[in-house]
């Protein structure tokens, strides 16, 4: 997808932006840290990077303030031009017009957005689906270039009320619905999904299939062979924990894992 058979997205996860309840004050101290791990990753080998505002807790539901969408945009242009890699957005939680808004003003490749396909309860409360809005928005401001990958029965989240309804269908409806990739994940960040699950959402849908949790160089032999991508954090991290910086030796060892997986 980004010029593997099996790529790896890196993700940087932004110190706490304008808005939330954790901000710090200093914009200047949150893109240094997140040139510093982008850059840490490019270094190491990723193929792409996404950005996520995972320090914003608690998250707004979806939407998110004026201020932290046009942080995130100046942070995403920084990123872009400093990498020169493919580079995504997610705004959490589920702020994916303006995932959308910020990847059009920062020259960005593609979006992961959560509720793109029916509907699910999240930590913040009742996501509904945005597929219809969110395809029309790209198409209104001709961004049909933005990839749109739309996790399916996500993380951290209760799929009660679609629990007649499979991961596989789910995923077919995603792709229906014109999701240019699906993205699945175990039950929570660092947990990574079955491969068994991995590989029939694989075989039922053309759209690319991301694996969007849990990878490990122990895994990533298994996961590789069934998906087009792999977003990596927790992994790719100082002790493997998702809020520290990005260890260098650990991306390495993650890439060296995949080019012997594949």
């Amino acid at each position: 997808m980004f010029g593997r058979k099996c790529s790896v997205i890196g993700v940087v996860h932004l110190a706490p932006l304008p808005g939330s309840a954790s901000y710090g004050g200093s914009m200047e101290a949150v893109l240094g840290t997140a040139l510093s791990d982008a850059m840490a990753y490019k270094d190491g080998g990723v193929d792409a990077l996404i950005i996520e505002n995972m320090h914003d807790v608690p998250y707004l539901r979806g939407r998110v303030e004026p201020e932290t969408t046009a942080a995130m945009a100046v942070i995403a242009h920084a990123i872009k031009y400093e990498t020169v890699l493919p580079i995504g957005v997610q705004i959490l939680a589920g702020a994916n017009l303006e995932a959308l808004g910020v990847a059009v003003a920062a020259g960005l490749d593609f979006l992961r957005v959560e509720g793109f396909v029916f509907a699910h309860i999240g930590d913040e409360g009742f996501h509904q689906s945005c597929a219809a809005e969110l395809i029309r928005r790209r198409a209104i401001l001709k961004a049909e270039h933005i990839k749109i990958f739309a996790d399916i029965k996500k993380k951290h989240a209760a799929h009660a009320i679609t629990s007649d309804v499979s991961l596989v269908e789910t995923a077919r409806n995603a792709e229906f619905f014109k999701a240019d990739g699906v993205v699945v994940t175990g039950p929570a960040t660092g947990y990574a999904p079955e491969e068994q699950e991995v590989r029939g959402v694989r075989a039922s849908v053309a759209a690319h299939v991301l694996v969007g949790s849990g990878v490990t160089p122990g895994n990533i032999h298994q996961l590789a062979q069934h998906s087009n991508a792999l977003i990596v954090g927790s992994s790719a991290k100082y002790d493997g924990l998702w809020s520290n910086e990005v260890d260098p030796e650990r991306v390495e060892r993650l890439i060296a894992g995949l080019a012997a997986a594949v």
